[in-house]
């Protein structure tokens, strides 16, 4: 086979990599790709600010770091490559199940071994040139205010996409020899939301435990981490000090992750052509239903209920879009249960985090019952007026909040009762206003569109944001500043007005 050969089935899959960002972030519509490469471009530029108020300090670092220096990078290189790892995994997920083109490579002349080989490298380029985009303002500041020798760390982040990629790969053939193809599209989207907020959740539960608060620098600066961490001439210090200008450290992490990345590719690629097909039969076989189910007698609107939370159970992308809120709100419920042994001011911490998280997860939710719908012809001739099927599909939204905030709002009411109830009513808020921005802004479209569902309308995704933050710090404020708490729901209140204005229903 030529080298011809190879490099258009790897340009064949970058191409399809470019497509699916720009349809991700532009809604599907046409004739604005240009527009999303300058919008990457000032999104960088604009980094750059926050770049040098997170990492100035640390600009002045050399290769002869002390030991609190070089743990910080190294728990930095290790929180990016669980990222990447958890971005790398979904990646290779959906290039099994969502790929149409099986079909064309199955029927092509090329030795199917190579072709999957080209695929994995192409999944690895990808991995890796998103996080060089997002690292390069940290480094560019990190450069031009300490020295070029930080250069150095572009090639550290280049090993770390190809080595978490190769990771992934391992890990999705893994679980499909392990479990089968239908349980890994729902196990990996859990490990790799798992692993993507493990870290970080980690270091928050450690702070919660030593100190009682949620900084994460509290942890890596500590004593008692320092004592732990290896000796000075250990290879687990390459990274770090590759970051720092090494250059033998950066040839060594660069070459094992390239060979971790061949192996890969030379153990996985003869057998990937049949772990793909049985991917691919998955959504054409029909699941079986093992018990008759019967008839329960209740009202249209029980009926309409039960069929949204049906459906949310069946999403096959649900998890791993919403599961993240879920996991962060980890941290506040053990400091929750900490606080029942000591008292402890920071509890007041829990509520602004439950309440975001409220919103945040009430919007996916919102889009998913609201817009997402598959069938809207069918749902059109349920014998109930356009209001009522509204009406249980927000219902469904609010009911589905109150499950997830309950476990913790009761530990808490017996805490605090007026926190619980503070907290309790920016939950309810927070979620009912992100749920009429989904309404005001709906648009309809399929469930598989809800990776997507932030470019259907800029200003809905950012009045959804703004709106969660108002109110959670809403409720902060209420329990500590209850002035600025009024202050604070007036301007969330304001951003509301402001986005009801600029909807196109109350343009119409």
């Amino acid at each position: 086979m030529s080298a011809a050969t190879l490099a258009g089935f790897a340009r064949h899959d970058l191409r399809l990599a470019w497509r699916d960002f720009l349809a991700m972030m532009t809604a599907g519509r046409r004739g604005r790709a240009r527009t999303i490469v300058l919008a990457l471009i000032v999104f960088a530029l604009f980094l750059h600010l926050p770049a040098w108020a997170m990492v100035g300090s640390y600009a002045g670092l050399t290769q002869e770091a002390d030991r609190g220096s070089l743990i910080v990078i190294a728990a930095t290189v290790a929180l990016s490559w669980l990222l990447m790892l958890s971005q790398a995994i979904e990646s290779v997920t959906r290039v099994f199940y969502a790929r149409a083109d099986l079909d064309l490579i199955m029927s092509s002349p090329v030795p199917l071994e190579r072709v999957f080989s080209v695929r994995m490298a192409a999944i690895a380029l990808a991995v890796t040139a998103m996080a060089l985009l997002f690292a390069a303002p940290v480094i560019d500041v990190l450069a031009f205010a300490g020295g070029a020798h930080w250069l150095s760390a572009f090639g550290v982040v280049a090993a770390v996409g190809i080595s978490a990629s190769a990771v992934a790969i391992a890990v999705a053939v893994l679980l499909f020899r392990l479990i089968g193809p239908r349980r890994t599209r729902l196990v990996a989207q859990i490990l790799s939301v798992v692993i993507g907020a493990g870290f970080v959740i980690a270091l928050q539960v450690a702070a919660i435990m030593s100190t009682g608060t949620l900084s994460r620098f509290t942890v890596l600066t500590s004593d008692a981490v320092a004592a732990f961490a290896p000796a000075m001439s250990s290879a687990l210090w390459w990274p770090a000090r590759a970051v720092l200008g090494d250059g033998v450290a950066l040839a060594a992490v660069l070459g094992v992750s390239l060979a971790l990345l061949g192996l890969v590719m030379m153990t996985v690629a003869p057998i990937l052509g049949d772990l793909v097909v049985n991917a691919a039969s998955v959504s054409l076989t029909p699941t079986r239903q093992t018990g008759g189910g019967q008839f329960r007698r209740g009202s249209r609107q029980q009926a309409l209920r039960i069929k949204e939370f049906i459906l949310l159970r069946r999403d096959p992308w649900l998890v791993s879009q919403s599961l993240m809120q879920l996991l962060y709100l980890v941290p506040p419920a053990l400091l929750l249960w900490r606080s029942f042994s000591d008292r402890s001011t920071a509890i007041v911490l829990i509520t602004p985090v439950i309440v975001m998280a409220a919103g945040q997860l009430a919007g996916g939710l919102a889009w998913l019952t609201i817009s997402g719908e598959d069938a809207p012809d069918l749902v059109a001739t349920a014998p109930l007026p356009p209001s009522a099927v509204m009406r249980a599909r927000i219902e469904v939204v609010l009911m589905g909040i109150a499950i997830v905030v309950t476990p913790l709002l009761l530990p808490l009411a017996w805490l605090s009762p007026l926190q619980a109830l503070v907290t309790a009513a920016g939950c309810a808020i927070a979620a009912a206003a992100a749920t009429a921005i989904q309404l005001w802004f709906r648009v309809q479209a399929r469930r598989s569109q809800f990776r997507r569902r932030q470019t259907s309308s800029r200003f809905a995704t950012f009045a959804e944001a703004f709106s969660s933050i108002g109110w959670a710090a809403t409720a902060a404020l209420a329990l500590t500043i209850p002035l600025l708490g009024l202050i604070s729901a007036a301007f969330t209140l304001g951003v509301l007005a402001l986005t009801w204005t600029f909807s196109p229903r109350q343009a119409a």
